[in-house]
């Protein structure tokens, strides 16, 4: 017998992180500040590889596209999370649940792209650095990046399409904060375990293909590094991989705690815990971690505030 449309489910709850009132309008004003300052921080990079020529490079143009990943990465997530803490009903449709769901994985799976595309740049920088300027030009570059976004965006809307089909008659509370698999197909009136390690398999995947890659690439490139004879030049390329090293670290620590197996079990404390950090952390300190650890950006984005004082004055 067919599920009725009227037993069909049209909207889920997000439960976002139960707590009293007074701690949700606290959580509010903490993610509000926080995902403004991402905002700031990821759009001043943005602004400061647009302004400054001598950051029309490969490596600031693959910055930049990172960062501009970030901006949209946050947006799929915390606007949504910052009106359920203020919501009293905590919906969500199922229409956009699913399309936060595809956009959101979407562009982690972007991210995964353009870690390693961006070890690879750099793996050419200090290994091949005669021939780096011929083989990673600008066009090189700019094709890479729109492959990179491209595949991503290709990755999950036949999954995500299977999973739709799937009976939803209740129940509808959905215990995170963003329309993740494991708690969509847990609320399935129906068992639906191919798709499941369907989902798995995909994200395993491609998480270990390109985190394997990037250990490759640094792995070739300390072997470069510790051949250098100055000392200064070993600290300069160690400078500019550090940064890229602990974003990595950073972001698949916690993806492969999420993704890597069919029913992990953690619990829902955990798995919202995990999903912030590379949601919503990673973003926030991102912008910190290049422009602190990067002489160049930390210059042109010195330009930028000068710029702007004048232009107030």
């Amino acid at each position: 017998m067919n599920m009725s449309e009227a037993n069909r489910v049209t909207e889920f709850i997000l439960l976002t992180f139960p707590c009293s009132r007074e701690v949700q309008i606290l959580l509010f004003l903490l993610f509000c500040v926080s995902y403004i300052l991402t905002l700031m921080g990821n759009g001043a990079i943005l602004c400061a590889v647009k302004v400054d020529h001598r950051l029309h490079t490969p490596m600031y143009l693959l910055l930049a596209n990172f960062s501009f990943l970030e901006i949209c990465y946050i947006n799929t997530t915390v606007p949504n999370m910052l009106t359920n803490f203020l919501s009293e009903s905590k919906t969500i449709s199922f229409t956009a649940c699913f399309l936060q769901f595809y956009f959101f994985f979407s562009l982690g799976i972007a991210e995964t792209f353009l870690l390693p595309l961006m070890a690879f740049d750099r793996y050419l920088a200090i290994c091949w650095p005669l021939q780096y300027p011929t083989i990673m030009n600008s066009r090189l570059c700019i094709n890479l990046v729109v492959l990179c976004w491209v595949t991503a965006f290709l990755c999950y809307p036949v999954p995500i399409y299977f999973i739709t089909q799937l009976p939803f008659c209740g129940p509808n509370i959905i215990d995170h904060f963003v329309c993740d698999p494991g708690p969509l197909l847990a609320l399935s009136c129906i068992p639906a375990p191919g798709i499941e390690l369907s989902c798995s398999l995909l994200s395993s995947f491609i998480i270990f293909i390109t985190f394997f890659f990037i250990l490759a690439s640094y792995m070739l490139v300390l072997r470069a590094v510790f051949r250098v004879p100055s000392g200064a030049g070993r600290r300069k390329a160690f400078s500019t991989c550090g940064s890229h090293l602990v974003v990595v670290s950073l972001f698949y620590g916690t993806i492969m705690v999420m993704y890597i197996s069919p029913n992990s079990g953690n619990p829902a404390g955990t798995q919202k815990i995990v999903t912030l950090i590379y949601s919503s952390v990673t973003p926030l300190v991102n912008p910190l971690i290049y422009s602190l650890r990067n002489k160049d950006m930390k210059a042109a984005l010195r330009k930028i505030q000068m710029c702007t004082k004048i232009s107030q004055n």
